[in-house]
């Protein structure tokens, strides 16, 4: 069990007042650090998030994530007001994708459908015929007839992922996240040798390499669920660590070891650096202060909203 000190209490107190005086609901994804988690009204991946801030009555929402998380959720809502701890808490899937080049790429393979991943900006989103997650995306190509050729952005490796899993012929467009690309493929083979009982669990976005060692692969709800149903004692986590803290809850009986990043000193490789930018402090003003709040012109708002939700009727 983890000791609060006295200063993060107050904080909880500051901003569970917050939360009653303004209607507010907390939404927090998987990768937050864990006493933002432990505040949160709802922890998800990010179909999860969205399904939440979909069907919120709440007047106020309160993102802990990154900010296409919370442009998504004010996508949805256009009339409650959406605040983000930290406007810098970016993605950098989302900035390997620029709507420009995107665009471009588009007008090259003319006649596909656009699947894009959540992991994008609206302005992404608006070019696109519909939006996935790594929990529904076979379930969003499967949508598309078998005859129509598929642009798929920005992780390639997701992209390939899914290619391999749907036998489907995808255009990927060459974007990675900055920290599933980071797993050591050597260090993780030595683990397994060290823990010969332990599962090694990956998201999608790893490496092929990595994946080729992984038990199971999938989303970040995906792999919680795994670490309840398999019998495995010991599970090597190859995604970022904010998970563990949910797998620890769910499973305390069980022993889970972040997968190593490459290089001699790289404990902290796995945690994405955006994420991890939300503190409870920042939490707590953005309520206090309802800024940053997500503004989106109405007409990229409307462009970006009918992929959104073509995902959201696929579930």
């Amino acid at each position: 069990m983890r000791v609060m000190e006295e200063g993060a209490l107050d904080l909880f107190e500051e901003i569970g007042a917050l939360k009653a005086e303004l209607n507010a609901v907390i939404l927090a994804h998987y990768y937050q650090e864990p006493d933002i988690q432990d505040m949160a009204d709802f922890i998800g991946d990010s179909l999860a998030l969205a399904q939440q801030a979909q069907r919120t009555d709440a007047d106020v929402i309160v993102f802990c994530g990154v900010h296409f998380m919370a442009e998504t959720a004010k996508i949805l809502n256009p009339g409650k007001t959406v605040i983000l701890p930290d406007l810098e808490a970016g993605c950098s899937l989302a900035d390997s994708c620029p709507p420009g080049p995107f665009k471009e790429f588009i007008e090259r393979h003319p006649g596909h459908a656009v699947v894009s991943y959540v992991n994008t900006s609206a302005a992404v989103k608006a070019l696109s015929d519909i939006i996935c997650t790594s929990s529904n995306a076979e379930k969003v190509i499967a949508t598309i007839p078998e005859d129509v050729p598929i642009i798929f952005g920005p992780d390639r490796h997701l992209g390939r992922y899914i290619a391999e899993k749907t036998g489907r012929e995808m255009v990927l467009w060459p974007g990675t996240c900055m920290v599933h690309i980071q797993f050591s493929e050597k260090k993780i083979r030595q683990l397994k040798v060290r823990y010969p009982g332990a599962e090694v669990l990956a998201h999608p976005e790893c490496e092929e390499r990595v994946l080729r060692l992984a038990d199971h692969i999938g989303s970040t709800s995906s792999l919680l669920r795994r670490v309840t149903e398999s019998p495995a004692r010991t599970f090597i986590v190859a995604t970022e660590p904010g998970i563990i803290h949910q797998m620890q809850k769910a499973a305390p009986d069980k022993t889970f070891i972040r997968a190593p990043g490459e290089g001699p000193a790289c404990e902290a490789c796995s945690e994405c650096p955006h994420m991890r930018r939300n503190t409870l402090e920042k939490l707590r003003d953005c309520m206090r202060d309802l800024s940053p709040e997500i503004e989106i012109e109405e007409d990229l708002r409307l462009r970006a909203l009918r992929p959104i939700e073509r995902m959201l009727e696929v579930g």
